[in-house]
């Protein structure tokens, strides 16, 4: 939340989404008098003219799902519980649950039986070729680098970067360390080459036929199920297409 104190970030979190989901009903005026959202604002906020109103619009959906791309325990467990759909970062089928299993589980015990299963929405670089060699697949990997070490590396302070500490959940602790130290450093470079070939390879869709849908497979058997890609080779509408045929066969 931009602008504002950092303070109570779950409870805001799930009263927007509490709030969203009534407004969208328009089953009667709002009014919501939470911990962190008021609706009409109190006394003393304000000009002390507002009143409960019901949304103008009449939205296509009365239920509009509600994604969250949450990361840390609770906000994990809280996206389990209330979201539709759930968008992690850096996604590694393997060991996803290293970092968010015991959450995911949590959440999901408190979840109310009415609402469907949570989605989950994971993927990145697309690139399907029966000529790369792993060298070649390696090389278009690299692209991805910079975002990952930037992430790892850059993204908050040392000993408060949510990735760093992803990276480190997954087993790369040696090189999270690594990585941040050369990041704070201004050596993005060196950063950036030392994010785990590993880790790139399982968390994206780069390869021949036969890999990809080896990948799709671990994807699925993670509880994937909406993937999100980037097409980074010449002709990304082939590619989806090539890309929606090996999913029917997984």
């Amino acid at each position: 939340f931009h602008g504002m104190p950092y303070e109570k970030p779950m409870q805001r979190t799930k009263e927007y989404i509490e709030v969203c989901r009534e407004i969208w009903k328009r089953e009667k005026p709002l009014s919501y008098d939470g911990k962190t959202v008021q609706v009409p604002l109190p006394a003393g906020q304000g000009t002390g003219l507002g009143k409960p109103l019901k949304l103008i619009n009449h939205p296509v959906r009365s239920e509009i799902p509600v994604w969250w791309a949450s990361l840390k325990d609770k906000s994990v467990e809280a996206t389990a519980e209330m979201a539709d759909g759930w968008m992690p970062v850096f996604f590694l089928p393997e060991k996803f649950q290293n970092v968010w299993g015991k959450s995911l589980k949590a959440g999901q015990a408190k979840r109310n039986s009415s609402m469907k299963p949570l989605d989950i929405s994971a993927g990145g670089m697309l690139h399907i070729d029966e000529s790369l060699t792993p060298e070649k697949q390696n090389e278009i990997l690299d692209f991805a680098r910079p975002s990952y070490a930037l992430y790892v590396g850059g993204m908050g302070a040392r000993g408060k970067n949510f990735y760093n500490d992803i990276c480190r959940d997954y087993g790369y602790e040696k090189e999270a360390v690594e990585i941040q130290d050369l990041y704070l450093e201004g050596k993005k470079k060196e950063a950036s080459a030392l994010i785990p070939t590993e880790w790139l390879q399982l968390s994206n869709l780069v390869g021949p036929k036969s890999f990809v849908k080896e990948r799709l497979g671990a994807f699925k058997e993670a509880g994937v199920t909406v993937l999100q890609v980037n097409p980074v080779g010449p002709d990304p509408v082939r590619e989806v297409e090539i890309l929606r045929g090996i999913i029917d066969d997984v």
